[in-house]
């Protein structure tokens, strides 16, 4: 086994949700965790909604003189808006 063989992301995608979900478990067993209010979802939805929105204008000029079109041509759209934040910071709550 080669060094770039070893390591987390080279594991099976099954085995680190595994991991994952046991670091999850264990920070919220010693109260190390942070859950977020609703107030804090929401400002952070709205941050991420603003961030887009600047690196959205910026890729939009800085192609206006070479193909033009929509900068996430060809790539998937992440993120979503800062309401689709707001919203899933508000359902994440229901259940508590």
């Amino acid at each position: 086994m080669s060094t770039s063989d070893r390591g987390f992301a080279h594991m099976d995608p099954e085995k680190q949700r595994e991991i994952a979900s046991q670091g999850g478990k264990a920070a919220h067993q010693s109260g190390n965790a942070h859950e977020f209010s609703s107030e804090e979802a929401r400002e952070a939805g709205r941050k991420v909604g603003q961030s887009r929105q600047s690196e959205q204008s910026a890729g939009q000029s800085s192609q206006s003189g070479s193909r033009g079109g929509n900068s996430n041509e060809g790539g998937s759209q992440r993120g979503g808006s800062s309401e689709q934040h707001s919203k899933a910071g508000r359902q994440s709550h229901k259940n508590s």
